[in-house]
């Protein structure tokens, strides 16, 4: 069965929800779960990759490696994190020429200055209204395919006001931007308005962070406010981290893993969900020539 493309999956009625992932082995476990496309986080990878907080020191060579290991092990739209584009425009346009080349199906860029931070933390700055719409349009200039979306992201609401970031979005619109993030909206009145100014003209995409700025929400009440797009981009985080602390302090304590046995998979259960057996056959076949 083919699977519908990014852009197809935006414009369709339901709201598409895309869960965040760190590596192959969270973005295979999606799949499988059924999801229709996956969001790879910059967030996620320096929680992971770095053990550091979203403030802007995961590379974009780091992402595109995690991005092309994914690529690998699934066959679902990605939507990747491109932070600033990591520099001016020109930085951008490379950005876009690799991580599309990775794997990419959407580049998400962001208003603020570099280095960033994430949208839910205080102090953010941002770049210039005008430099912001170069650099989308350099994006768009560098990329293989039309197919290829641009996501351009503000955080204007935090800096500037709900105003000036309704105004950052419509210009980025006429910049090319394919799809709309207006980060960290305070209230469920603001995430109202943003689909009536802005969700009429291209898809929007929200964000669910728990304990962040922006209420927690269904997908449903989402799509009924004009969003096309949801993401849960460091949720797959905050659940691992918080159950390696419990399982790290149960092996400390016990000294085995007797004690957590229940809240793991064994040997032989991960390997299923790996498809260990079905690779070795497939290359037992390879190795005597079937």
């Amino acid at each position: 069965m083919s699977i519908p493309g990014l852009r197809a999956l935006l414009n369709a009625p339901d709201i598409l929800i895309a869960p965040g992932v760190y590596d192959a082995l969270t973005a295979s476990i999606a799949e499988k779960a059924g999801f229709r496309a996956v969001y790879l986080s910059g967030a996620a990878v320096a929680y992971t990759r770095l053990g550091l907080p979203d403030i802007g020191l995961a590379t974009m060579t780091e992402m595109a490696e995690t991005l092309a290991l994914i690529r690998d092990r699934i066959s679902l739209p990605i939507v990747i994190d491109a932070d600033t584009g990591f520099g001016n425009a020109l930085n951008a346009q490379r950005t876009m020429r690799i991580y599309e080349r990775a794997g990419a199906n959407a580049l998400q860029v962001e208003d603020q200055t570099f280095p960033k931070r994430c949208g839910h933390l205080s102090d953010k700055s941002l770049i210039s209204l005008s430099e912001m719409c170069g650099k989308i349009q350099a994006m768009a200039d560098a990329r293989a395919s039309d197919e290829t979306l641009i996501i351009a992201r503000s955080d204007a609401i935090a800096v500037e006001g709900f105003e000036a970031a309704m105004e950052r979005g419509a210009a980025y619109i006429e910049a090319g931007a394919d799809a709309l993030f207006i980060e960290a909206p305070r209230s469920i009145d603001e995430l109202r308005k943003v689909g009536e100014i802005l969700g009429r003209r291209v898809p929007l995409m929200a964000n669910m962070v728990e304990g962040g700025s922006t209420p927690m929400m269904t997908p449903e009440d989402l799509q009924a406010l004009g969003f096309s797009l949801v993401i849960f981009p460091g949720g797959i985080v905050r659940a691992l981290a918080r159950t390696a602390e419990d399982y790290y302090a149960s092996l400390r304590t016990s000294g085995s893993n007797l004690a957590f046995k229940e809240r793991m998979f064994d040997f032989g259960g991960l390997n299923d969900r790996l498809g260990t057996d079905g690779m070795i056959e497939t290359g037992r076949r390879y190795a005597s020539g079937e």
